[in-house]
């Protein structure tokens, strides 16, 4: 079933590179009208999915459609479909001393298969990115958000339809998990596999899969208070980047404050922290000086703490002497994601961008802006925090490979 599913897929493609610039552009234009045509549909999918998740569960919020996120889904396809297709490119061309003419080129990985949780918004984001670049979808979403993916990938099916397309260009795979070993293994239909979700699906995609992986990692993220701190600037950048979006991996997971300054500091956060209801698990002095105000969720921190996604209104705090020992704790504990920096002192911030390894760094700047969108790239896949082909926001932009293409007159070696 599933290899019989790839196989069509694999075949649609290459109706799919035949389409011209415009062609494509049209279909996400169409895409995103339908989308809007069929907001009725796609939430009454969406609620049957709802239903069944408690409402204190953080998920919740990543399963969740509603007509404003639906109608900026909408808009993010469309402003997919304005930028330029990454493939198509001649990247170099010469003329060999035998008279050959070679040219390399940028071309669409073929098949694209995504294995994803909870979010079906990404189910139209990488359908978006798959039709601009030229590339088929497999979508592997979670059965938490089935009902949800169907009437996602039904509206995608009507654009397509309308374009005289085979419909095979995206499909949506079954949510069996004994199927996913035919997926792996899937190396004649299936180009690259990507991974979205939490730490524990990608490293089992990566240690079970035969296809080549693109890894999109869970979000580590801290954010360093420097002694140079403005801390009014310190606090507004900690608070949005843990309650903007919680639920998100460019959260904040870890603040880091100077011992010099935490005293001065942490209870600026304490009013906001009880407004969103965050819960703080403490090192020994940062406890010291947070159990002595309002704050009502605190807690002393333990080991497990620091390095830990929270992906909820939670969040731990280490209290550090100077940038280097903040340095050595993000060396231990980031998974490579974002970091932030908020100092007033350039030399400290230049350092900290320097020696910190993360596909995005920042100096007195929310982390949460790491995001395709945000940087300009449209719609993303995830985060990319591998060092191979892409690292950071993965869009359209990295959704190719090379070709090299040689024109000669009978030249023989």
């Amino acid at each position: 079933m599933m290899e019989e599913l790839l196989k069509q897929t694999h075949i649609a493609a290459a109706a799919l590179r035949q389409c011209t610039d415009q062609q494509r552009r049209d279909l996400l234009y169409l895409l995103a009208d339908l989308v809007l045509e069929n907001t009725a549909t796609i939430l009454a999918a969406n609620r049957l999915d709802l239903d069944k998740i408690p409402d204190t569960d953080p998920k919740k919020d990543r399963l969740m459609l509603n007509e404003q996120r639906l109608e900026n889904i909408a808009k993010s396809i469309r402003e997919v479909g304005d930028l330029p297709i990454p493939d198509g490119h001649i990247i170099s061309q010469r003329t060999l001393p035998n008279g050959i003419e070679l040219k390399k080129m940028t071309v669409p990985l073929g098949v694209v298969g995504v294995i994803y949780e909870s979010r079906p918004n990404v189910t139209l984001d990488i359908s978006a990115i798959g039709l601009r670049s030229g590339n088929a979808v497999a979508l592997r979403g979670g059965s938490e958000a089935w009902n949800s993916n169907v009437a996602l990938v039904n509206v995608v099916h009507q654009a397509i339809r309308k374009m005289g397309l085979p419909t095979k260009i995206v499909t949506l795979l079954p949510t069996d998990r004994a199927l996913m070993h035919d997926l792996f293994n899937a190396t004649r239909y299936v180009d690259v596999i990507i991974p979205r979700g939490s730490d524990a699906l990608i490293q089992f995609v990566r240690q079970h899969s035969r296809v080549p992986t693109i890894e999109t990692g869970a979000g580590v993220c801290h954010t360093y208070v420097h002694a140079a701190a403005d801390l009014d600037k310190a606090q507004r950048i900690v608070v949005n980047a843990k309650v903007s979006r919680p639920s998100v991996c460019n959260a904040l997971d870890t603040i880091l404050v100077d011992r010099a300054i935490a005293g001065a500091f942490l209870p600026k956060l304490v009013a906001d922290f009880e407004q969103w209801n965050v819960e703080v698990f403490a090192d020994e002095d940062a406890y010291g000086i947070l159990e002595k105000t309002p704050l009502s969720r605190l807690q002393m921190a333990t080991a497990d703490d620091f390095g830990r996604e929270f992906l909820d209104y939670k969040c731990s705090i280490k209290t550090v002497d100077h940038l280097t020992e903040a340095l050595e704790h993000i060396r231990e504990h980031s998974s490579r994601h974002s970091e932030a920096i908020v100092s007033e002192d350039e030399t400290a911030c230049q350092q900290f961008i320097q020696e910190v390894d993360a596909a995005a760094v920042y100096a007195n700047a929310s982390t949460r802006f790491t995001d395709g969108g945000e940087f300009g790239l449209g719609a993303e896949i995830g985060i990319s925090t591998q060092k191979l082909h892409a690292r950071g926001p993965f869009a359209l932009e990295k959704l190719v490979t090379e070709k090299w293409i040689a024109r000669g007159n009978g030249q023989v070696r």
